[in-house]
């Protein structure tokens, strides 16, 4: 799926690699509980609710550089959904492993170049070298994490993943030597008894410690404005702050093959006239018709929050 820039996003320039820096959530029934309520903004995130933390906007990137922000589905070139291939461009995805025991795991991977080496040159997106999401393939569970990068170009970040099942695992990554933004995907299996479960029902308002958060708008293959508003104990919270450079960030997931979206809102922090809330709007563009499991991050009081919503589409996108 091809994605346009939108202006107004500062040029993404090198940033070192970050410490380790952990959201973890579980969704249940588009609740977004975090195991015991918050996240700590910007150091290691280790909660588990219903949804996933700690995006950074990423620009619609197509054959570029991100400019702005807007929604991320890489596979480019191909035309193809963000997330589908552990391969693009060249670059791989290579897990150290993809067999692991419920708990916490040292998970270490590498992104691999066209020559075959690991890369240890990106441009940052949103404060970071790589986000990494990963999430249940029924999309009951979603973790979004920021690894740490070794000098030799492992990345290196410990996960929770309580229980069994079926994972897929995301990087999103800009290589300085490819020039522009790219998502790689690989499958994680957590052993022992697995037990499926549905895709949480659609949903469009959601609570989590205590917020109410609503979305309006529909997805769409051709794009379309979302807008999720925020309250706190009914009243409309207007000073939400920023987090990763903006005042929320949106992950969407396709469920049966987790085709992967990720959407940052318009307008930014301290450009004299975005709002800090209630009302965070995004332009969205889905791959085609389905069921498709949204994840809201937001920042208010010191804490990072992720609210989870379900909706679905049956628009055919035109040839």
């Amino acid at each position: 799926m091809t994605t346009n820039a939108h202006a107004g996003h500062t040029a993404h320039v090198n940033a070192a690699a970050q410490p380790g820096h952990v959201e973890q959530s579980t969704a249940h029934g588009g609740h977004a509980e975090h195991g015991g309520g918050a996240h700590a903004p910007h150091n290691g995130h280790a909660p588990q609710g219903g949804a996933h933390e700690g995006h950074e906007a990423h620009s619609e990137h197509g054959g570029g550089t991100h400019a702005g922000h807007g929604t991320h589905a890489a596979g480019h070139d191909a035309g193809l959904p963000g997330g589908l291939g552990i391969t693009q461009d060249g670059y791989t995805l290579d897990l150290d492993t993809t067999i692991a025991e419920p708990g916490k795991i040292d998970f270490r991977f590498r992104i691999l170049g066209p020559d075959g080496s690991a890369v240890t040159e990106f441009d940052a997106i949103h404060d970071r070298e790589l986000h990494l999401i990963v999430a249940r393939r029924e999309l009951t569970g979603f973790w979004h994490v920021h690894p740490r990068r070794e000098a030799d170009g492992t990345w290196v970040i410990q996960l929770d993943l309580p229980e069994a099942g079926a994972y897929r695992v995301f990087t999103d990554i800009a290589p300085r030597a490819l020039g522009r933004t790219i998502t790689l995907g690989a499958d994680l299996a957590i052993a022992r008894h697995y037990a499926p479960q549905p895709v949480p029902v659609v949903n469009r308002t959601t609570e989590v410690d205590g917020y109410q958060v609503t979305v309006a708008g529909e997805l769409r293959a051709e794009g379309d404005l979302l807008t999720l508003t925020v309250r706190k104990d009914g009243e409309p919270v207007t000073d939400l702050q920023p987090y990763l450079a903006a005042f929320g960030h949106l992950v969407i997931l396709r469920a049966g093959d987790l085709a992967y979206v990720h959407v940052h809102p318009n307008g930014e922090p301290g450009d004299g006239v975005t709002p800090s809330g209630p009302e965070v709007t995004f332009h969205t563009a889905v791959p085609g018709p389905g069921t498709y499991r949204l994840f809201l991050d937001f920042q208010h009081n010191d804490v990072v929050r992720t609210a989870a919503f379900t909706l679905t589409t049956l628009e055919i996108p035109a040839p």
